[in-house]
């Protein structure tokens, strides 16, 4: 059966990457959520998509810049603020999965200390989890830290090499752009070992699609449709 995956909450039906999206991810039947982290000024691993805050709230200025005191008092919809990654765990409280995605350099280390406490601290397990990224070189970080923890290798277009670098790096899934997705390639990643969540599918007809060509995991703003 392909898990459902809500992207950034549920982006569709609510702001991206809040409390709010995430709560309503849940409430849809999603198996797992996904959300994009950076480091803000202050240290903490804050869940936004992009590296400054001009597009998702009424503020502005890099992410990286900013302290977490300063980014709570933002509006990122709707009223609701920039949550943590702690505060998004809490929320999906072991009921549904979390795929972080590694969006800021450095942040590898950040999120394997965050997950290995809600393991050990929370209860999770950590199948509950996984760890994504565009970035080859956070992926391969986390690994040095951890040969247990799940993780996804994004990628938009190009796919040399990709596969290859997923199995050498012992990942769980590849989590290709779904127009570049067919069965060749969900074969070949199976034949490796590879799982493949397919982003960010929102009309229902590829949906369909995506679901006849036999792919494990469907990362949508409507996790509903899926």
């Amino acid at each position: 059966m392909v898990v459902k995956v809500g992207h950034r909450g549920a982006a569709g039906h609510e702001p991206e990457n809040t409390l709010r999206g995430f709560r309503r991810a849940v409430e849809l039947g999603a198996d797992m959520v996904e959300l994009d982290v950076h480091l803000c000024g202050s240290g903490e691993l804050v869940v936004i998509h992009d590296d400054t805050v001009d597009r998702t709230t009424n503020g502005t200025g890099a992410v990286s810049e900013l302290t977490f005191e300063e980014l709570s008092r933002l509006d990122a919809g709707l009223g609701e603020r920039i949550p943590t990654l702690d505060e998004v765990i809490d929320v999906a409280d072991r009921e549904i999965g979390v795929n972080v995605e590694l969006k800021g350099l450095g942040t590898a280390g950040p999120v394997h200390e965050v997950i290995e406490g809600a393991i050990s601290e929370k209860g999770w397990s950590r199948d509950g989890f996984i760890v994504s990224s565009f970035h080859l070189g956070e992926l391969a970080a986390i690994r040095e830290l951890s040969d247990q923890v799940r993780t996804g290798v994004l990628l938009a277009r190009d796919r040399g090499g990709i596969l290859e670098f997923a199995e050498l790096n012992k990942a769980y899934s590849i989590h290709p752009y779904f127009g570049n997705v067919d069965s060749e390639f969900i074969g070949e990643a199976r034949d490796r070992g590879l799982r493949t969540f397919v982003w960010t599918v929102n009309d229902p007809a590829d949906i369909g699609e995506m679901k006849s060509l036999g792919v494990d995991g469907i990362i949508s703003d409507y996790p509903d449709r899926i």
